[in-house]
């Protein structure tokens, strides 16, 4: 494709190999041309002909690249997203975006100022449960709203060998900051801001400093209550997704699939990639005028992360709205920093 949009990556870890590269070099609309690796030496057996350059400032240098996804520790986006953007790049910036709202606004009147696109990745509204979450919701078939769960638990009672996820003094560190992005964004993707919140967190495993559990009560109109829950130390999780309206109830496991399957270098493309297993389909009980109740199985859609990125081709290219928006960021920060 003529007048593709040159790209480069501040990292080739997990986040670099499993979530941005396979899209990136797939899509038409996009030339991944550099990352930036400071020891090992990995992203050209995965991409031939890819420039490797040791720091950010070289990165940030090449006149060339165009768009820069930040995915770098939390502690650090503020400020490589800050250089990025005054380098005259637009950028794509890893949950959490910056650690304060104060940050958030510096960097989203930084773009304006120099005519730049700030976007965050939140890849989560594209997984296979939460899709299927809100074509049931959307179709109308619960009836009003009256409760709503959403969870992302895990069983690590280790600490984690990322010192900057549970360091005290590390701004970003903590389950909080980690997973709450994700349910928050997907709560707010939904329902949109609030009426009202209470915000509960807690250290459970053993010589943590950090929170590895919290649970939000966001407060909408017509008695609508939902809760976001995390946990690390969940042993057996119940289903990640409740749903109870009027006229029916829909349950649904976290099961998506694709970070499973980029991490065992599946590409985007293949007809498998996204499909939920055989099994894992999520229950939906309604209730007729005769009170009678029916229970259906309800298959997912494909999950697909290339979606976000077609956003944001199209955010830069043609100056559509990126779906996650600012004032989407602004109400995910004022939870996050409750």
């Amino acid at each position: 494709m003529a007048d593709t949009i040159k790209t480069g990556l501040m990292a080739y870890g997990m986040s670099g190999r499993i979530f941005h590269a396979p899209f990136v070099a797939l899509h038409p609309g996009f030339d991944l041309k550099a990352v930036v690796e400071r020891h090992e030496k990995k992203a050209a057996a995965d991409y031939p002909g890819i420039t490797s350059y040791n720091s950010v400032d070289e990165l940030l240098a090449d006149k060339e690249i165009e768009f820069v996804i930040v995915n770098t520790p939390p502690y650090t986006h503020f400020e490589l997203a800050q250089k990025a953007l005054e380098a005259n790049k637009h950028v794509l910036i890893e949950k959490p975006i910056a650690t304060s709202s104060k940050e958030v606004k510096t960097l989203f009147d930084l773009g304006r100022e120099v005519g730049k696109h700030v976007m965050v990745y939140q890849n989560r509204r594209w997984d296979s449960d939460f899709t299927s979450v809100r074509k049931v919701i959307e179709s109308g078939r619960l009836g009003e709203l009256i409760e709503v769960h959403f969870r992302f638990d895990r069983y690590k009672a280790a600490l984690s060998p990322k010192v900057f996820k549970e360091t005290k003094n590390t701004p970003g560190s903590g389950l909080v900051y980690d997973l709450g992005p994700h349910l928050i964004d997907q709560a707010i993707s939904l329902f949109g801001r609030p009426l009202s919140f209470k915000k509960t967190s807690g250290i459970y495993r053993e010589n943590s400093q950090v929170p590895d559990y919290f649970h939000f009560h966001l407060e909408y109109p017509h008695q609508l209550n939902v809760y976001l829950t995390s946990g690390l130390l969940i042993a057996q999780p119940t289903p990640s997704f409740v749903v109870h309206g009027t006229l029916g109830s829909y349950l649904k496991n976290r099961v998506d699939v694709q970070e499973a399957q980029l991490d065992k270098m599946m590409r985007p493309d293949d007809p498998k990639y996204g499909v939920e297993p055989a099994g894992e389909e999520g229950l939906l009980v309604t209730v007729g005028a005769d009170t009678q109740k029916t229970t259906e199985i309800i298959s997912s859609e494909k999950g697909d992360y290339s979606h976000l990125f077609e956003a944001v081709y199209q955010t830069i290219r043609n100056n559509a709205l990126y779906p996650i928006t600012e004032e989407h960021i602004a109400w995910q920060m004022e939870l996050l920093e409750a």
